[in-house]
């Protein structure tokens, strides 16, 4: 504890402290981030090298704590935190993206990026704070990594943006930006807003930009007090190391000199439109290669070590020509689409179906539609609530013609399905309008670049077939960049494809409707993005958007006038709140009663919204008749029929509405005097009565012999003596 240091700056209002030297010790760089009262416990943790990988194996996880909040786990069964939530991956997904592309490429040591959540104010998100401790717990510890970067939040609520805007703010403004980068570079992107012009959005990012600056001071103020020296991992360390890696270098010019040769350019000439025609066409590459080695009397064992740079050497050939020549490996141009498929109703019994084709990327998209009881409870560390829109993204193996197991869906599964989900929610029409439970599945059948914005167009295609009234159509659309090595080029390109997102390139992607933009996720494989790319970028793929809605469009102009006949009807109406307890009954026996009875789901708000929902038209009607009779508001003039229930000295009760009684007095049986009540009615018996009166305690007073339109009041009309029963209530059963 002695070590401790603590270093702030006032950003947004408040005060942004990173403490050191107190809290796990033992990992290679460790500090604490605190933000409003949102403490998150940043570390980062270098392992040795795994071998056979032909990747960089980072792991990044945000680890919410439910005592963070000050709650226990809502589950009867399960008190500790498990798997984690959404959310948590979503925000895990969000630092990943950042801090991934200023590792070293060629690195194979095992890393841990973990962000703890131990406080959390319900006002200020952890995922931004945690960014912020993820890239100083980096830039502070050995491992080779080229920060810092940092990150901020952006809202805007009537034209005004916001700093790191609360949940408030941003549910009430039109744009949540997270923006991550230095020095005027963009590494990483993520934005849900409510159909923002790209002018609007292009100022925001540029506007989060300046709010960058103090933050990366503060982390390069940490860095010089407490940051320990960078570890070299690849200068050898022994004569046979430096030998080793010296034949290595030999080996891969050995196979750069050939790979740019007549004989194997040839191999490219043809144009590669997908996935297939890339993997047929690398395939003939290392077989040339393999072939041209094995004549140059190279064993087997350094051909095997010449190989591992094709794949890299194709890459940056592809990227070499699109900034040399501006030309693509497919024959496309720079800001081309290709070629794109739409139909809907392709599948018979669900409620809505689209599938979406964009070269050898297809997506089928299906619509749901359930009750309002069919909501999906949220339980995390940030909030308890209710979700009545989700959208599932699955990625089986075969759509990238591989075979593996399939374990359920994991985070990139969970990553594109909300990106498709946020880009989504500003067009879905509100729960007053539309009180369905709507559930999107999008089913990834073909991928060669970008399906999560093939899904977005799959299910905006789905939610216009099943009848969902959505504002605007909304489509999706990736973009993508060349650049060279020094990052002193950049090209943008149009609907990016597997082949074009190596090394020095970009992942753009962008979904909006025709009036501006829904959702934007970016990443990249450079250390950064300067502002003119942005720019460009967000304004070739505006104009790609509306090549893709055209094509949807086409399709279906509009979302359809009715329901599908498979999907369920829902009948909403208002009721006094004060008569839901007559609805619901004595330990939910009346509507438990009418759900089985005429087989429908009911849903009741607090405020007296009646939700029901079936299938069935006659029972449908059925029930909603059966409740507005219960929760009717009786009015003086109205004629009922209905039986007899109960016999008093001084009268008959009639049922006039299901569990709902009045009193016909004994002197309003008949024009006549009447001695006994049995002498003119009996229990069971039908009669026909009016209401004449609703005293002050609400107790229903009934006549028959005013129905008689000849009736004159006379003598026996105030012998009534007093009314007894009820206890001053109204006569409900």
């Amino acid at each position: 504890m002695s070590d401790q240091k603590k270093f702030s700056i006032e950003w947004g209002g408040r005060t942004l402290e990173i403490s050191t030297g107190s809290l796990a010790q033992q990992a290679n760089g460790s500090c604490v981030v605190r933000y409003g009262d949102t403490v998150v416990l940043c570390t980062a943790t270098m392992g040795g090298v795994r071998e056979g990988l032909d990747f960089f194996p980072l792991q990044v996880d945000f680890e919410e704590r439910m005592y963070a909040a000050g709650r226990i786990k809502g589950s009867r069964f399960i008190k500790r935190e498990g798997r984690p939530t959404d959310e948590a991956i979503l925000s895990g997904r969000l630092i990943d993206r950042a801090v991934r592309p200023l590792f070293i490429e060629h690195m194979r040591n095992e890393v841990a990026v973990v962000a703890t959540v131990f406080s959390h104010d319900q006002e200020n998100d952890g995922d931004v704070p945690g960014l912020i401790g993820a890239a100083c717990a980096l830039a502070m510890s050995d491992i080779p990594w080229d920060g810092p970067i940092a990150a901020v939040r952006i809202g805007r609520k009537d034209g005004q943006w916001i700093l790191n805007p609360t949940y408030a703010e941003v549910n009430t403004g039109d744009l949540d930006l997270v923006v991550a980068g230095g020095n005027g570079k963009t590494i990483m992107l993520e934005a849900g807003a409510n159909q923002l012009p790209e002018a609007d959005m292009e100022a925001a990012i540029a506007w989060a930009h300046e709010q960058l600056a103090p933050v990366i001071g503060l982390i390069e103020k940490v860095q010089r007090e407490t940051g320990k020296p960078k570890i070299n991992l690849f200068a050898p360390k022994t004569d046979e190391q430096r030998a080793e890696q010296e034949e290595h270098e030999r080996l891969h010019a050995m196979a750069r000199e050939f790979m740019t040769s007549a004989e194997a350019t040839t191999l490219f000439a043809e144009p590669l439109k997908t996935k297939a025609d890339r993997k047929t066409a690398v395939t003939k590459l290392k077989v040339a290669l393999e072939t041209h080695l094995t004549t140059q009397q190279v064993s087997k064992e350094k051909r095997k070590m010449a190989m591992d740079i094709v794949d890299e050497f194709v890459d940056g050939e592809i990227t070499r020509l699109i900034l040399d020549k501006g030309w693509r490996a497919d024959g496309r141009a720079l800001d081309e689409v290709r070629q794109l498929g739409a139909t809907v109703g392709t599948i018979p019994r669900t409620h809505g179906s689209g599938l979406f084709d964009r070269g050898s990327t297809q997506v089928l998209s299906t619509v749901t539609l359930g009750s309002p009881g069919m909501e999906q409870t949220l339980d995390t560390m940030e909030f308890q609530m209710k979700k009545r829109f989700f959208h599932h993204y699955n990625f089986p193996s075969y759509s990238v013609g591989e075979t593996k197991p399939n374990r359920g869906p994991g985070r990139r599964e969970i990553g594109h399905g909300a990106l498709a989900e946020r880009a989504i929610m500003p067009v879905l029409p509100d729960r007053e309008t539309f009180p369905y439970t709507i559930r999107v599945v999008s089913e990834v059948l073909g991928s060669n670049g970008s399906s999560s914005m093939g899904s977005t167009c799959g299910a905006t295609l789905a939610l216009m077939d099943a009848g969902v009234p959505i504002a605007a159509p909304v489509a999706g659309i990736a973009m993508g960049v060349a650049s060279d090595k020094d990052g002193t080029r950049f090209r943008v390109i149009t609907d990016l494809q597997d082949l074009e997102d190596g090394e020095g390139g970009m992942d753009f992607k962008i979904a909006g409707t025709r009036s501006g933009i829904t959702a934007i996720q970016m990443d990249t494989k450079t250390h950064g993005i300067p502002m003119d790319v942005v720019r460009e970028t967000l304004k070739m793929g505006h104009q790609a958007r509306l090549t893709v809605l055209d094509t949807i469009e086409a399709c279906i102009p509009a979302p359809r006038a009715e329901l599908s006949r498979w999907a369920p009807r829902i009948e909403s109406f208002r009721i006094n709140p004060d008569r839901i307890r007559d609805v619901i009954g004595p330990g939910g026996k009346i509507i438990n009663e009418i759900i089985a009875e005429c087989k429908v789901e009911i849903d009741i708000e607090d405020d007296g919204l009646v939700m029901i929902t079936s299938v069935d038209p006659e029972g449908m009607q059925k029930a909603v008749d059966w409740v507005r009779q219960l929760t009717r508001e009786v009015a003086v003039g109205e004629v009922f029929t209905g039986p007899v229930t109960r016999l008093m000295d001084f009268g008959a009760f009639v049922e006039i509405l299901p569990k709902q009684e009045g009193l016909v007095h004994i002197s309003e049986l008949s024009p006549e005097r009447v001695n006994s009540v049995r002498d003119v009615v009996n229990i069971g018996d039908m009669v026909t009565v009016k209401v004449y009166e609703i005293d002050s305690m609400g107790r229903i007073n009934l006549s028959i012999k005013r129905l008689d339109p000849n009736w004159k009041p006379s003598e026996f009309d105030n012998d009534r003596g007093p009314r007894r029963g009820g206890a001053g209530r109204p006569f409900r059963r």
